[in-house]
């Protein structure tokens, strides 16, 4: 499976090279794939990537260029060894042969490697329960610290989604309060975001003795560094050591996405229309250092606050809530998060210093005085301004566009 995603990651680069190289008259898929197949001939090594994986490269790397013209990603670039997620495509269903062992098990045939068991955790449509309407069409291989994962794609007859009529929320992200929901009902993961001592939790997704072991991971990783001469390579102990510290992340990140699964699914299932802020999340997490002629100011308090907004994805979150709440038949909006966090959500004033602190919201206007959480007054006026028709986008999952379409970028001109 690793010599397959290695060989995927080449054939990636060499068509990526091929493309940007030749003239925009002679590009055409079949060129590419004429290409393609005189590689796998001609590079042995390439040779153990199956021909329909070979396809799928191909498949994929088209549609992320008309993703990049349509304004939906950037240019496709060149994969690197290391940062790049090791996968391997099966595009044909039939060749997969996915048969049920007992209720926790599996077994699937992987092409050029032959029957591999997997773990059971989904409802396949297989043996008498597959027909025409309902059936697995393909498959994916994804390999991350903790190992090879299988992700089977199906093709499914759904009946359109009765709509929602449940009542509507707002919701406002936040760190300390992951999900504040207008109705007081809101959603913790219980696990603090900063030590006793005021530092952000890196590591607020293991336990105890989980972030003990990888304090001991960490120190060893730099004495062993320490040691390695000028020019040296890295030792086979340095590399398994990485390799441990990279398993307690994967976990870390794995209970992470789990909670955020679990909770989006009740919200979409519980509420009717769902309102986020629009939030620009790269624009928040920038750092604070500045430059050497200009350096910032409290730049350990900024990347402490950026590490805790990273941790919990707030875009994976309103994806999610995106697609379920559609699914469930409810409706999903945003709305601009300007003063959402510093307008009173009882008398619809902004006035100075009503936020004391990061929790606490006490509004100033003589004539109000409400007193409460501030993610919950940050909930309220998110509902508020969906009421008042200030939505801007609905339910739809896409980035945000960064170019006009048909404008096509230098390098694909």
């Amino acid at each position: 499976m690793d010599d397959q995603a290695h060989a995927a990651r080449t054939m990636w680069n060499c068509l990526h090279d091929w493309w940007t190289m030749l003239p925009k008259e002679r590009r055409s898929l079949a060129a590419a794939d004429a290409a393609i197949r005189q590689a796998r001939q001609e590079i042995d090594w390439l040779g153990v990537l199956p021909a329909q994986a070979a396809q799928a490269v191909l498949k994929t790397y088209l549609q992320a260029w008309r993703n990049c013209w349509e304004g939906r990603s950037g240019v496709p670039n060149f994969k690197t060894r290391i940062r790049t997620v090791m996968s391997v495509d099966v595009p044909q269903g039939r060749d997969l042969n996915v048969t049920r062992v007992h209720r926790r098990w599996g077994m699937v045939s992987i092409p050029k490697v032959g029957r591999v068991r997997f773990r059971w955790t989904q409802d396949l449509p297989v043996g008498k329960r597959a027909d025409a309407d309902n059936r697995i069409t393909g498959a994916r291989m994804v390999k991350d610290p903790l190992g090879w994962h299988i992700a089977f794609r199906i093709q499914t007859r759904e009946s359109k989604p009765v709509p929602h009529t449940g009542p509507e929320v707002g919701i406002d992200l936040g760190v300390n309060v992951p999900l504040a929901l207008s109705d007081g009902n809101h959603q913790n993961h219980g696990r603090a975001p900063r030590l006793p001592d005021g530092t952000a939790d890196r590591d607020k997704w293991l336990n105890p003795d989980e972030k003990a072991k990888l304090l001991r991971l960490e120190q060893r990783a730099a004495q062993r560094r320490a040691h390695r001469g000028p020019g040296e390579k890295t030792s086979r102990r340095l590399h398994h050591t990485y390799d441990q510290i990279k398993q307690l992340r994967a976990r870390a990140t794995r209970r992470a996405a789990d909670w955020q699964c679990q909770t989006t699914t009740a919200i979409a299932k519980q509420y009717g229309t769902v309102v986020v802020e629009q939030l620009q999340i790269t624009n928040m997490v920038t750092s604070a250092r500045g430059t050497i002629e200009e350096p910032g100011t409290n730049v350990a308090q900024k990347s402490g606050l950026n590490r805790s907004i990273a941790q919990e994805a707030w875009g994976r979150t309103v994806t999610m809530l995106a697609y379920k709440t559609a699914r469930c038949g409810g409706t999903f909006a945003k709305v601009p998060a300007p003063g959402t966090s510093r307008r009173c959500s009882m008398c619809g004033h902004t006035t100075p210093g009503s936020r004391e602190t990061q929790a606490l919201f006490v509004c100033k206007n003589p004539g109000c005085g409400w007193i409460g959480n501030a993610d919950h007054n940050a909930a309220r006026n998110v509902l508020h301004l969906y009421r008042m028709g200030h939505a801007l986008i609905p339910a739809a999952g896409r980035a945000v566009v960064r170019r006009a379409k048909r404008v096509k970028p230098a390098a694909a001109r």
